[in-house]
């Protein structure tokens, strides 16, 4: 692996800090807008989040919780009723300000979005069937999208944040794109987290651990980078410039990954520019139907 692949790619565990199986904020080096921790915990595990710089987004990636947060003018309990797994479906979110601190109680495997900010708004509870679930794109390059942390869907300082399911086969984060530079009404400053998940497709009798997808970037004007890597489960991708994509699932396998994404621009927008070698791919989808494998719902029979 390359020293900037090194520096910008970490396996699972690589970050693990204080009973977090990751942590990625601002004492990572070369880092500032973002933030991620990932951990399993049990019914009698207890995760702190103490720190009151930081917006926050607690996904439940498998399992249930339950999350006491802090916040004048006193202590709420949340239920987070979660999912089996990141491939069952949204799952509900809770968005927690600056200025709250929280304890996440529960059994299962949860993610925390994290955005440093001294700009408040109000907390909020977002239920499943209240997330807005996208279908982009078409044929091999179908790709479901759960935008319960972009700037239409959610009231945040900072944060953007959403997950996206590719089915074993299919191509997302594709055409390569970036969002590097800051051109009002064409592209913001964002930097950009990527958390994965893989799980063979269901009914398949491959063992879970087996499970990949492959992940690129490159570099652009603004800065060297450098990652082409098999994924798995836990692995994690920061991706502080440069062209991002493909996100590729190998046939088997389904792909998921968490985005999380902030920056220094006054606005909080997610504006791209396609690599314009790869951008007349996107018209090529004119006229193909999205993949019939979505959406990827709890209730929803088969997976793959």
């Amino acid at each position: 692996m390359t020293t900037s692949a090194q520096r910008w790619f970490h396996r699972r565990g690589d970050l693990a800090r204080d009973g977090w199986e990751s942590v990625v904020d601002s004492s990572t080096r070369g880092w500032q807008h973002t933030g991620i921790r990932v951990a399993d915990i049990s019914d009698s595990d207890q995760l702190d989040l103490h720190e009151r710089g930081v917006e926050r987004i607690v996904v439940p990636l498998s399992g249930s919780f339950n999350v006491t947060h802090h916040h004048f003018p006193g202590a709420w309990e949340t239920r987070l009723h979660g999912r089996k797994s990141v491939f069952e479906g949204p799952t509900d979110v809770l968005y927690l300000p600056a200025g709250t601190t929280a304890e996440v109680r529960g059994h299962g495997r949860v993610a925390v979005a994290e955005a440093p900010t001294e700009e408040s708004r109000p907390w909020q509870y977002i239920p499943a069937a209240d997330t807005p679930i996208e279908l982009r794109g078409a044929g091999r390059s179908s790709r479901q999208v759960h935008n319960f942390g972009t700037p239409q869907s959610l009231d945040a300082a900072r944060l953007i944040v959403c997950e996206v399911i590719t089915p074993a086969e299919n191509w997302s984060s594709y055409p390569p794109h970036k969002h590097d530079e800051h051109v009002p009404g064409h592209e913001s400053r964002l930097e950009e987290i990527y958390y994965f998940e893989s799980a063979p497709v269901r009914g398949s009798q491959a063992a879970p651990d087996a499970s990949f997808g492959i992940f690129s970037t490159y570099s652009s004007p603004a800065g060297s980078i450098d990652i082409n890597a098999m994924v798995r489960t836990g692995d994690i991708a920061l991706v502080p410039f440069g062209y991002h994509g493909p996100a590729v699932a190998a046939p088997g396998y389904d792909l998921y990954y968490l985005n999380v994404m902030a920056g220094p621009d006054p606005e909080r927008e997610w504006r791209i520019s396609d690599d314009p070698a790869h951008a007349w791919v996107r018209d090529t989808w004119n006229g193909q139907d999205v993949d019939d494998r979505l959406p990827f719902t709890d209730n929803k029979e088969g997976r793959s």
